[in-house]
């Protein structure tokens, strides 16, 4: 297919998606709306098998991965974990939950690397699942590796909701606590400095920047062969990246900001839909039954297992819950729900800025330790088991 159409086409796609997002505040997610756009497509014939690979968006993307997982470290202020340990523990029990028990149900799969799969899924974003597919294909698993991009698609649709209800529930439990005036009302930080990092000036630029980080990923890719895999290089890349956050060699979020980071992204989700274009339809029908299993079992240890550790942290069950719930969507979701929760609830300026300032920095770091951090770490770790 000629590139430039192919390139075209997928950024229509994109662009569609994402207005469609827009306007349902992400109830319906990008990712759901381009997954069925490029399956029907695939299937039909109306798109080309090739279209993804002829873009070149695939190899780009195929490159750039380690690049996005030093990001996502210098996106991880150490500070902030800290200082919201609590719900750091209650988010890490939360993808544990996940893992513990889809691993103990693994049996009731077809096979095994559909409960693999399904934690990768459950539990992240489109890092672990990337993880999840190269591992699967590198395996010749092609459903295994189409499973969590299905899985994925969807579960906006039942994490939003369900977290909407949730958080209104602990919106109203605060506002009699701040009504009653219990309520412990945090004073914003005033005279905030941007971090800005080490490095020279020179490397500030948008080629000095992917320098920095391309060296960065070669040293994870590195540390990955000299220990035989042992220690991923996704792992170490995020690791590094976190370090030289913390230490301030590296600013916050890197590569935000550089002329190339909307197009790193693109190419990264664009790895994710490759799989469908090969899946034939019989293999489609036959992961209903693993996608409703994966949900009811992966959710339920979510649960379980964040209202415990809630309940040991001193955090009320709907916060508890909302925490966990966090793996579904991640950032900006868990921005939007905060933020719809506290307007929906309170009635004054002051009494919404209180319910916001109480939910949003708990959803905030609970979106990074399930997300961005556990899921990531023990996705690396049990895709070892696939195959």
């Amino acid at each position: 297919m000629n590139p430039v159409l192919a390139f075209t086409i997928i950024m229509l796609v994109w662009t569609i998606s994402d207005l469609i997002s827009k306007k349902t505040k992400s109830l319906i997610s990008s990712l759901l709306v381009a997954s069925l756009v490029f399956l029907i497509g695939f299937k039909t014939n109306i798109m080309p098998k090739d279209i993804l690979t002829s873009s070149s968006l695939l190899g780009l993307g195929t490159t750039v991965v380690g690049f996005i997982i030093v990001h996502i470290g210098t996106m991880i202020s150490i500070a902030e974990l800290k200082k919201q340990w609590k719900t750091v523990v209650i988010g890490i029990s939360a993808v544990m939950g996940i893992t513990f028990s889809l691993l103990l149900v693994g049996p009731l799969f077809e096979t095994r690397n559909y409960a693999i799969a399904a934690i990768g899924a459950v539990s992240g974003g489109t890092i672990s699942i990337i993880i999840v597919q190269e591992a699967a294909l590198a395996a010749g698993l092609l459903s295994t590796a189409v499973l969590p991009v299905l899985i994925s698609a969807i579960q906006g649709l039942f994490g939003f909701p369900f977290t909407s209800i949730i958080l209104r529930k602990e919106a109203r439990r605060l506002q009699a606590e701040y009504r009653a005036g219990t309520l412990k009302v945090d004073k914003k930080e005033e005279g905030h400095v941007e971090e800005k990092g080490k490095l020279p000036a020179m490397f500030n630029t948008t080629a000095g920047t992917l320098f920095v980080v391309g060296v960065i990923v070669l040293v994870a890719i590195f540390v990955d062969n000299l220990t035989n895999g042992i220690l991923n290089t996704f792992i170490v890349a995020l690791l590094i990246g976190v370090t030289l956050r913390a230490t301030g060699i590296l600013r916050p979020n890197i590569l935000t900001g550089i002329d190339a980071y909307g197009l790193m992204m693109l190419a990264i989700l664009i790895i994710i839909f490759g799989p469908l274009a090969t899946i034939e339809p019989q293999a489609l029908f036959e992961m209903i039954v693993p996608i409703i299993l994966s949900f009811l079992v992966g959710v339920g240890g979510n649960i379980l297992f964040s209202v415990i550790a809630g309940k040991l942290l001193g955090y009320s069950i709907p916060m508890s819950m909302a925490v966990g719930l966090t793996s579904l969507y991640g950032f900006p979701g868990t921005m939007i729900l905060s933020q719809e929760a506290a307007k929906s609830v309170g009635e004054t300026e002051e009494e919404i800025a209180a319910i916001e300032g109480q939910i949003l920095p708990k959803m905030i770091i609970a979106g990074f330790s399930t997300v961005t951090i556990t899921s990531v770490l023990i996705t690396s770790v049990i895709v070892g088991w696939i195959g």
